[in-house]
């Protein structure tokens, strides 16, 4: 994977309108590799922060609206 996709997976995950599906249907990663791809990439604080940030939002995970 490059430096490039990584970003966007980022980008992506950060968005509130953009849900783990959408992400998965795009770039192949399911919501576990998402969340540990976050965790590799990101500073532990800034990973802290996003996933208190998408825990049960709804709009992050399409089967819970």
């Amino acid at each position: 994977m490059t430096e490039s996709e990584i970003s966007d997976i980022i980008e992506k995950a950060w968005q509130d309108d953009v849900s783990f599906d959408a992400i998965e249907a795009t770039t192949g990663l399911s919501e576990a590799e998402v969340i540990t791809l976050m965790r590799r990439e990101l500073k532990p604080s800034s990973f802290r922060m996003w996933r208190k940030r998408v825990t049960g939002r709804k709009t992050k995970h399409g089967k819970l609206g």
